[in-house]
């Protein structure tokens, strides 16, 4: 078994380390007394390209590789781009973890996603249901591209000994989200067109879908949290969902955002375009017994947080 108790020992490369989660798992790493953390840049180290990943590897060393580069988006950029979204996060994992292998790393925490669940599946969703059916056809690229890499992990596992862990977060939000509105997450780009109808005096905000769809959000501290406890903590093939247990239908998160924004208009639903996966929970059962972790920030708490942030990057800019 590969389990962690003095992190200043290890020497740790963290893929996607300056993004919106990364940079919150640099933080957490940092905070429990890691030295040693290692943010590859894709100027530099194109994980794409095997040789970028075994140079890095050959540069750093490290003793552990927590893979949390993807290339996301919401439902529209899934839907603009899928074999990108596909081919980006299929081959960044596939590449990663063979060159992992031959380096002898110690541990890969590979970061997978809720979009790898079927589209329809009884909530909360086990992790054991995976399996169960296809994913929701506007992200099923990205889903299966990330579900990929969990055969290859449990493949490589029985046949290399490579200790790597697959974790599932649902969607995550929180401080330093991403608001560019051709690739954004659900949260953001209610955030920002509630704050610009309040600026421009607009009484309706235009929303895709009907905001009956359901989805669970984590925040991101939270998750990253839940990732390196895992890192320290967990060795095993089979995946582990992260999650907070609240399930909310969109709708609702939308009353939920306005009321935090002080915007006091109304929603017009485009129905003519998708709402996604119909329903989305996870079971947290597992990561609590498993890693005794829970999140313990509630969706409006963070919503306050990752709201002030936002006006106050409005003003300054």
């Amino acid at each position: 078994m590969s389990l962690i108790s003095d992190w200043a020992s290890q020497r740790v490369v963290v893929t996607g380390g300056a993004g919106f989660l990364g940079s919150n798992i640099v933080s957490e790493l940092r905070s429990r007394g890691a030295r040693e953390v290692f943010v590859p840049r894709s100027a530099t180290y194109d994980l794409r390209e095997p040789a970028a990943v075994a140079r890095l590897f050959a540069e750093v060393q490290p003793t552990l590789v927590i893979h949390a580069a993807a290339t996301v988006g919401g439902i529209g950029a899934n839907r603009s781009q899928p074999g990108t979204f596909f081919y980006d996060n299929a081959v960044m994992g596939i590449h990663l973890l063979e060159e992992a292998r031959k380096a002898k790393v110690e541990k890969v925490v590979v970061i997978g996603t809720v979009c790898s669940y079927p589209r329809v599946l009884p909530v909360p969703f086990s992790e054991d249901a995976i399996w169960s059916g296809y994913p929701e056809a506007t992200n099923a690229p990205y889903g299966i591209a990330k579900k990929v890499l969990l055969v290859q992990g449990e493949a490589y596992r029985m046949q290399y000994g490579l200790n790597t862990i697959h974790l599932i977060p649902v969607n995550l939000f929180g401080p330093g989200d991403n608001y560019n509105p051709e690739s954004s997450h659900v949260i953001p780009a209610i955030i920002d067109k509630c704050l610009d109808a309040i600026g421009n005096k607009s009484s309706a905000v235009h929303l895709w879908g009907t905001g009956r769809a359901t989805r669970s959000f984590l925040y991101v501290v939270d998750a990253a949290k839940g990732i390196v406890d895992a890192a320290e903590r967990y060795d095993d093939s089979s995946p582990i969902n992260l999650g907070s247990g609240e399930e909310i239908s969109i709708r609702d998160l939308a009353t939920l955002i306005a009321e935090i924004t002080g915007y006091t208009g109304t929603f017009a639903w485009d129905s003519a375009m998708p709402d996604g996966q119909p329903r989305r929970l996870v079971s947290t059962a597992f990561a609590r017994s498993a890693l005794g972790w829970s999140s313990s920030t509630s969706l409006r708490d963070g919503l306050r947080v990752m709201i002030s942030q936002r006006i106050q990057q409005r003003v300054g800019s």
